[in-house]
């Protein structure tokens, strides 16, 4: 295996000596590394499959809508400009929002997960932030 390195090493010289390396998107600029310490490590390299591809995991997706949910909520409650009708529809949609996505963490057999616990809060506190 060392050959293989010592090969790749010499192409990459070779490689930077010619400027193929030169006008590369973010050349001179700092990497941006995701932060993945949130996420446990057995769902990393799935969650960044999915998220490189354009998607999220359905529970994530739901996590989500169920932040904004209580936002609106709260928005309502506090302003007072909103009916209790408006207010009864946003809690019955983030009550089955929030059912979806324990059934979910059920059926994924998530539930006794620690790691998905602690995820999902952090997750969660990312949501919140403002």
């Amino acid at each position: 295996m060392a050959i293989l390195s010592w090969l790749a090493e010499q192409r990459i010289q070779e490689a930077m000596r010619s400027g193929e390396f030169a006008n590369l998107p973010g050349h001179g600029k700092p990497l941006e590394l995701e932060d993945l310490s949130g996420v446990p490590e057995e769902l990393r390299m799935s969650y960044k499959i999915m998220k490189n591809a354009g998607l999220l995991p359905e529970e994530v997706s739901l996590r989500a809508e169920c932040v904004s949910l209580e936002q609106l909520l709260a928005a309502c409650h506090t302003s007072g400009n909103s009916s209790s009708a408006d207010s009864r529809e946003l809690e019955r949609k983030l009550s089955l929002k929030r059912l979806r996505l324990q059934m979910l963490v059920q059926e994924r057999g998530l539930t006794g997960s620690a790691a998905y616990g602690d995820y999902g809060s952090k997750l969660h506190e990312r949501l919140t932030e403002d």
